[in-house]
């Protein structure tokens, strides 16, 4: 959840006010299905995954990643940032983490069997994600792809000396009573680890720097996001059910058949790893292996890609098609921390008595509406508001104080 604004300081240059209708949009997609994930039902009647499960099930909460990142680059300018001062943009970054950290922290009291607080190991991310901007966009995509083929097997063989995670929500008592346990399972091992997830900070960086305004990178982020996506998947299907993955799998005897199959269809919370290697051929949602980063990525880049296309299409009747859906979407997607809030609140209230689809297309219609309704009168969310004023109040904050460090220096 992020808040595409920029911080006015020496270092950052100015980005336009406008926003971006497609990557809005895309934001209101990956919302929609972080929700469709917590409140509809996952298992079928013949015991496989249901439609709406297979589609957003850790491919709503890796488009949120890429699109925070996405976000990070919107705020530094779309470019590299210079490296004279540092200081602006560090602490811009720092505490936009902080802000986002306290209400995850804050919202960690709810039952994480009905949904994982993200917002805790998005803070994590944020930090991660400041000596970024100050690198070249290909280094950028380099360290990207690094991070998705070498984090992975870094966790797999660190795997036996890394404890068991909680896969609980971080709360304020958690933090203080087992700062380093929570700070493992915040990186390596826990339900959206930050170490191997910054593969999709690094993709949203690139993304961001990127001309979106053009129907031909829209065109080109959704060609290569889809091959990128279909071809990690088929290459899992090789590798496990082709080339004896499953089967020594099996052998190793971590898991039983069923759980390992589970954890194939369903994926696993976070992360896995065992005494094979041979696990790092999955690519079941959450599992946080080279194949499901990278295509994950892959998916989020072709919804990012086809929503900024959606954008370029012309003539009168299509036009306005095209309006009636994104416009909405848009209009939620400006406001995402707000509404994600929102929800996990209400899926863990008492007011909560539908049944799964009832209930999700209640959510759905709700966000929708309060998303045009607010960006008719206030323009933007509440909490995007105080995390956007905290982060600009902190930039300007450092800026002055170097800049009356080099007065009294030139005195």
């Amino acid at each position: 959840m992020t808040v595409s604004s920029t911080a006015p300081t020496e270092q950052i240059p100015v980005v336009a006010k406008k926003r971006l209708l497609g990557i809005d949009a895309a934001r209101g997609i990956a919302l929609l299905g972080m929700m469709a994930v917590h409140s509809l039902i996952a298992v079928g009647d013949d015991g496989s995954p249901t439609l709406s499960y297979s589609i957003a099930a850790g491919r709503s909460s890796a488009l949120f990643a890429v699109l925070a990142g996405v976000g990070i680059a919107f705020t530094t300018g779309r470019a590299r940032v210079r490296r004279e001062n540092p200081g602006a943009t560090a602490a811009s970054l720092a505490a936009r983490a902080a802000v986002v950290g306290a209400i995850g922290l804050a919202m960690g009291y709810g039952e994480p069997e009905l949904a994982v607080v993200i917002l805790p190991y998005y803070a994590i991310l944020f930090l991660l994600a400041i000596p970024l901007v100050f690198l070249p966009t290909r280094v950028v995509a380099a360290v990207g792809v690094g991070i998705a083929l070498a984090v992975p097997v870094l966790i797999e063989w660190l795997s036996s000396a890394l404890p068991e995670p909680s896969l609980d929500n971080v709360t304020f008592v958690g933090i203080i009573e087992n700062p380093v346990g929570w700070m493992v399972e915040l990186l390596f091992n826990g339900e959206f680890p930050a170490l191997p997830w910054m593969a999709y900070m690094c993709a949203g960086i690139v993304i961001g720097r990127l001309r979106l305004t053009s129907a031909n990178v829209a065109g080109v982020l959704l060609v290569i996001g889809s091959a990128l996506a279909v071809g990690a998947r088929i290459l899992a299907e090789v590798l496990l059910f082709h080339l004896g993955g499953l089967e020594q799998i099996m052998a190793s005897g971590d898991l039983s058949r069923e759980e390992v199959r589970d954890i194939i269809a369903y994926g696993a919370d976070g992360s896995v790893f065992g005494s094979t290697w041979w696990w790092l051929a999955v690519d079941g949602p959450h599992s946080s292996t080279p194949l499901d980063l990278l295509g994950t990525v892959g998916s989020s880049m072709a919804v990012i890609g086809a929503a900024l296309f959606l954008g370029h299409l012309t003539g009168n009747r299509l036009a306005r098609m095209v309006n009636i859906v994104m416009v909405p979407l848009a209009a939620a997607g400006s406001m995402t921390l707000t509404l994600y809030v929102l929800h996990i609140w209400f899926i863990n209230s008492n007011y909560d008595i539908y049944s799964a689809w009832a209930g999700y297309i209640l959510q759905v219609l709700a966000a929708l509406g309060i998303g045009l309704f607010v960006r008719l009168t206030a323009g933007r969310g509440p909490l995007e508001a105080f995390v956007t004023m905290v982060a600009n109040r902190s930039s300007r904050a450092v800026t002055d104080s170097a800049s009356k460090t080099t007065a009294a220096e030139r005195e």
